[in-house]
């Protein structure tokens, strides 16, 4: 079995997620690439859709940044932030791709702060950008976190950039939010977690090979759901690991070394 690193098991479990045939929005980083992953592997008619307006790319090199002109290279369409966000919000975009600083048990996501205080956090980051829109308008948000913690896992984030089920069923639905839509997996380095369908509380679908169910748990900072058929997920293939290294991310700037 080839040896493979974290975060090259969390691209290739993540593209398993993105089906032929549909359309996502990503971000820079391990979502950019699972859906080049995807692409070159099972589903070569993915449409990716990146934020800052370039849409359904021939992506050349990994981008730095959403607003990269590599974004833009050989795509259907060069539009701008206003005609990527519509597209979302006419309904036509299946799935949002997004990481966070923190979570919490209804999929509630973080990339604005650490600390209540607004006008003086602890720490800022770059959010929301446009991840608000991702998560509110697309039909799936798939959610990228690590290290898997209970810093990054907690009861309550300290800030909502995005949400989720917000305080649980029915909750998106009365603030306004599109039916049927919100976070279905977390893809993490020690597992991937999902939503239960009625009680929309967080709970464990998957361990990557070595994980145990109590690592999980105990790395989490709130009670998880545990139901019977938890599996694992596979490791990567050796043509997955080769797609990574070698023509998706030569340089290493995400995968590592």
């Amino acid at each position: 079995m080839s040896e493979y690193n974290k975060l090259e098991q969390m691209a290739c479990v993540s593209s398993k997620y993105l089906l032929d045939a549909k359309t996502v929005a990503v971000g820079t980083g391990i979502p950019l690439l699972a859906a080049n992953l995807a692409q070159k592997t099972h589903a070569p008619n993915l449409i990716i859709i990146f934020e800052a307006g370039g849409i359904s790319p021939i992506v050349p090199k990994l981008p730095i940044s959403v607003g990269d002109s590599r974004t833009t290279h050989k795509c259907l369409i060069a539009a701008g932030l206003t005609e990527s966000m519509e597209t979302m919000a006419r309904g036509i975009v299946d799935y949002a791709f997004l990481g966070a600083a923190q979570i919490d048990m209804y999929g509630n996501i973080n990339s604005t702060q650490i600390g209540l205080d607004h006008d003086h956090p602890q720490v800022r980051f770059p959010g929301s950008g446009g991840a608000n829109d991702f998560g509110s308008l697309c039909w799936e948000t798939l959610l990228i976190m690590r290290p898997h913690d209970a810093k990054k896992f907690v009861p309550k984030v300290d800030f909502i950039t995005t949400p989720g089920y917000l305080t649980g069923p029915g909750a998106r639905e009365a603030a306004g939010l599109p039916p049927n839509t919100g976070p279905t997996h977390v893809i993490t380095d020690l597992g991937v977690l999902g939503f239960d369908a009625e009680t929309k509380w967080m709970k464990i679908e998957k361990t990557h090979p070595g994980i145990s169910i109590a690592q999980i748990q105990e790395n989490t900072g709130f009670e998880l759901l545990i139901p019977d058929d938890i599996c694992e997920t596979e490791e990567p293939t050796p043509e997955e690991l080769q797609l990574l290294r070698e023509v998706i991310d030569p340089e290493r700037r995400i995968i590592g070394r």
